[in-house]
This record gives structure tokens, sequence and C-alpha cells, in this order.
């Protein structure tokens, strides 16, 4: 091997470590669906409070209708904030695909868990089991965080995990309470909301 094959190695080694830095850096894509899922079941846990410490006189079937409908609405959401993102520069770099993996796993979680729990809970004829949900879902957040934070080198997303791990289990202390509607729509607000805006704020108008 020559000096110039050597020396064209190695060129070529660094060209593809600078794709990778560059790569690593890029802005991650994903906040609208942060600010979505924050947001409406945000507020389906704040009228789920309201209606818990009679502030609503609501009939019982609108737990259901409150909760389907706020699936609903977020469903049509993720499909258009999806396919808005696809066609975005940065979208194919290996950290918004990895991240974007890790959080559709968050989702797919949620989502079959959810149905588990609501499937238990008709044939038990017993709703203890949705108290369970909030804290899933912060447990379930902590993950997509860990993945996010490790794959962007954002230490700030650490602290978000943190956070909702810990959430998870502080959440079970007030089960059976009217209270933990409130707090999960805090959580919500904390672990998806914000950060989501703080993402989308984070991109710029062309990404590399």
């Amino acid at each position: 091997m020559t000096q110039d094959d050597i020396r064209s190695m190695k060129d070529e080694i660094a060209y593809i470590k600078a794709l990778a830095e560059e790569g690593r850096r890029t802005p991650l894509i994903g906040g609208g669906i942060l600010i979505a899922a924050g947001l409406i079941f945000g507020l389906a846990s704040v009228i789920h409070w309201l209606i818990q410490i009679d502030a609503l006189s609501v009939s019982p079937v609108a737990y259901a209708v409150i909760w389907v409908g706020a699936m609903a609405l977020f469903s049509a959401c993720l499909v258009v904030l999806i396919g808005r993102s696809k066609g975005r520069p940065g979208a194919a770099s290996l950290v918004n695909q990895a991240v974007g993996a890790a959080w559709m796993g968050v989702g797919l979680l949620i989502f079959v868990m959810s149905i588990s729990i609501a499937v238990i809970s008709w044939r038990l004829q017993n709703p203890i089991l949705t108290f369970l949900f909030p804290s899933m879902i912060f447990a379930a957040y902590g993950s997509g965080w860990a993945v996010s934070a490790t794959m962007s080198k954002a230490r700030w997303q650490w602290n978000l995990a943190v956070g909702a791990w810990a959430s998870a289990p502080a959440l079970a202390f007030l089960v059976d309470t009217d209270w933990i509607w409130l707090a999960y729509a805090a959580g919500l607000f904390a672990f998806a909301l914000i950060p989501g805006l703080i993402l989308v704020r984070q991109e710029p108008a062309e990404v590399v």
C-alpha cells in the first residue's frame, strides 16, 4: 500500500467521522408530536379531574368519551405531523431515525397497554387498573427521553428521563384520589408539551 493510498484512506475515515458528527448535531424533528400529545391528553386529564371533583356535572360515560376522543384527535394530528416531518431536511439522519423509532415504540406500548387495561377493567368490572395508566405513561416517557438524550447528546433530556421515571412511582401514591389526574396533566405538560416546544424552537428553517 502506497503513501497515497494510506493518505486517501485516512481522508475517507475523516470524512465519514465528520458526517457522523454532523448527523449527531442535527436538530431533532418531532417536537410537534410531543406538543400535540402533551396538550391533548393533558387537557383531557384536566377535564377528567374536573368531573371527579364534581366541578362538571356529566354522565359517567363522559370519561370514555373524553379519552377516546382525545385518542382520535391525537391520531389525526399524528398522521399530519408525521407526513410533514418525513420530507424535512435532517429527517433521514441517524439521530432522527433512531429517536423516531424509540418514540414510535413508546407510542405503541402506550396504545397496546391502554387497550389491555381497558379489557381487563371490563372483564373484572373493576376500574382500579386505570390508576396504573399515568405511572405507565411516565415510565414509557422516561425510556423515550433516555434514548433521545443518548442519541442527541442533549444532557437536558436526561433530566426529563429521570423526572419522568421518578414521577411514575410518585403518582402511585395518589392512587384512588382525585388529584392523580391533575398531577398526570401537570406531568404531561412538563414531559411532553414544554420539551416539545423547546425542540420546535431549536429547529431552524433549514436543518443541516
